[in-house]
């Protein structure tokens, strides 16, 4: 698929890269390297700013010139490595992709605006890697600001806890990244402040100090939220009321609920708040004391857990539209030697991206991220279910209107703070299997409705959609999600559409049962088996 662009509309960025695509794609030791490399994968051309058809492979060395003479500017291919690329379809099953994956490589991907924090937190993985026993590992310079680690195939058992490794894409991959992640984050603030104080940080980055500046809940790690403890005075009926809001508008006038008079703001103070935990630093200071980190991932986007199926990375010497730099192959003993001009693609040294590792030489650093998976695992468990007790006391301690009179098809309000699938739909526990084509945006809208009418806390309703997001064979992004999921934070949910909608239809879940014929809403549905199953 050429996407070509006219001589006079191309960019300057596009005129540089393109300039030099045919004369440095052609040289014969720049094709070889990346042919070698791209056996057994997925690789994509991409045409300046789209990227070409997928699934596509190399079949022969000259594919790359071919390709390079219709306009493509570089070369993207998989982490995962596959008996047939080309059998790849998006119609396929979780089954029938594992049966067609062969493994898969590890690879970190590391980028900042600031290229000497990009090798801070590189010599950090690697000394993080060595930590575990792993010496055959390669690193490439990425094209920009970043770098580029790969630990091979070869290195990973084969099996583990009775688990085919090579199945267990992007599961594994995702948790050892997560726990080099947090492995390093401590190291990581200990280096950047070697060089830079907090205010030159601040001066160098355009931001403020305390933007730099992470408060954690002492509990779960996570970073708190900032609030407003303000006490007002109504003019009208001289009540005090106090409140707790985020970000203050003085746009919004607060009104007093009984007269409706204007509020009169005595005083404010700034305190946190955990949503996961449901605590704050009013009630729980001792939970937000001295708990402060800077804020490393506003100044280094580390890509290392946002592995995703068929995922995409720049293949080695493939150049970046950028930045018009080639994606070299470095030695990771000197990474701190590594200038820009090193990647200028005509003078460019080939090297081999991928090593030759020993077998099993990555099984400890699988044991320990899986071993640090569950452990962290247990304890947002008992976490969660802390919380879940005390918003059932609370439920439980709420005085009910019994004498409301309901109309039909209407409920008492509750909330279900752990909704368990027994009590879902059918529409609901077919969503929740993935979305094997086109639709999976219309099904995070119906989810996420579904959940927060229902009372999900917001930490586990993220976590319940990244678990659905993972079963398509296509996740969405996770830059997509996350906005969607702030967005109905602030927001507030809405009731899913009513059945009859053609919602359910276009995405072919509408399999009703007995139930469903005397509701008119997924949550009539999920409240009526709700209070089924209690016995009162």
């Amino acid at each position: 698929m050429e996407t070509d662009s006219k001589p006079e509309e191309r960019s300057f960025k596009e005129k540089r890269v393109r300039e030099i695509t045919f004369i440095y794609y052609s040289r014969s030791d720049v094709k070889k390297a990346m042919f070698e490399f791209s056996k057994n994968r997925e690789c994509v051309p991409r045409y300046f700013e789209g990227f070409g058809k997928r699934p596509d492979a190399f079949q022969y060395e000259s594919d790359i010139s071919e390709q390079v003479k219709k306009g493509a500017t570089s070369f993207h291919c998989s982490e995962e490595i596959w008996s047939d690329p080309l059998e790849i379809s998006t119609e396929l099953s979780k089954k029938e992709f594992d049966e067609l994956r062969i493994g898969w490589d590890l690879l970190l991907d590391v980028d900042s605006p600031y290229l000497e924090y990009s090798k801070i937190y590189t010599r950090l993985l690697i000394n993080a890697l060595r930590l575990h026993g792993l010496e055959n590992f390669n690193i490439k310079f990425s094209g920009s600001k970043g770098f580029h680690l790969i630990v091979p195939w070869k290195a990973f058992p084969k099996e583990i806890y009775t688990q085919k490794t090579k199945d267990m894409f992007p599961e594994w991959p995702r948790i050892i990244c997560q726990y080099l992640s947090e492995l390093i984050q401590p190291k990581l603030t200990e280096e950047i402040l070697k060089d830079d104080s907090l205010k030159q940080l601040a001066k160098k980055t355009g931001r403020q100090e305390e933007d730099l500046i992470v408060k954690e809940c002492i509990s779960c790690n996570r970073p708190v939220t900032k609030k407003y403890l303000i006490t007002w005075t109504c003019p009208g009926c001289k009540n005090e009321i106090v409140t707790m809001d985020g970000l203050y508008n003085n746009r919004r006038k607060s009104k007093c609920p009984d007269c409706r008079k204007e509020l009169i703001e005595n005083s404010r103070k700034e305190i946190y708040s955990c949503e996961f935990c449901n605590i704050n630093s009013r009630k729980n200071p001792e939970m937000f004391e001295q708990k402060e980190r800077i804020a490393t991932e506003k100044l280094i986007d580390a890509d290392l857990i946002l592995v995703a199926p068929r995922h995409l990375f720049r293949m080695p010497y493939s150049l970046h539209e950028k930045t018009a730099l080639a994606s070299i192959v470095l030695d990771k003993n000197k990474i701190n030697d590594f200038q820009i001009k090193d990647a200028n693609p005509l003078k460019a040294q080939v090297k081999d991206f991928y090593p030759i590792a020993r077998e099993n030489e990555a099984k400890e650093l699988l044991l320990q991220a899986l071993d640090w998976k569950e452990q962290k695992d247990k304890e947002e468990k008992m976490i969660q279910e802390k919380k879940d007790s005390i918003n059932t006391a609370l439920q439980i301690s709420k005085p009910v209107n019994s004498n409301k009179k309901l109309g039909p098809g209407e409920y008492k309000k509750i909330e279900i703070a752990n909704p368990t699938e027994d009590i879902y739909p059918p529409c609901i526990k077919i969503l929740l299997k993935g979305i094997p084509g086109d639709g999976r945006k219309r099904a995070l809208f119906l989810l996420i409705n579904f959940f927060k009418s229902l009372g999900v806390s917001d930490a586990e309703l993220e976590k319940r959609i990244n678990e659905w997001n993972e079963k398509n064979p296509q996740p969405l992004k996770k830059g997509y999600i996350q906005s969607q999921l702030i967005w109905y934070k602030k927001s507030g949910a809405r009731m899913p559409p009513n059945c009859d909608k053609t919602n359910y239809k276009d995405l072919a879940i509408c399999k009703p049962d007995e139930l469903c014929k005397q509701v008119k809403n997924p949550i009539n549905y999920a409240v009526k088996k709700y209070f089924k199953s209690k016995t009162f």
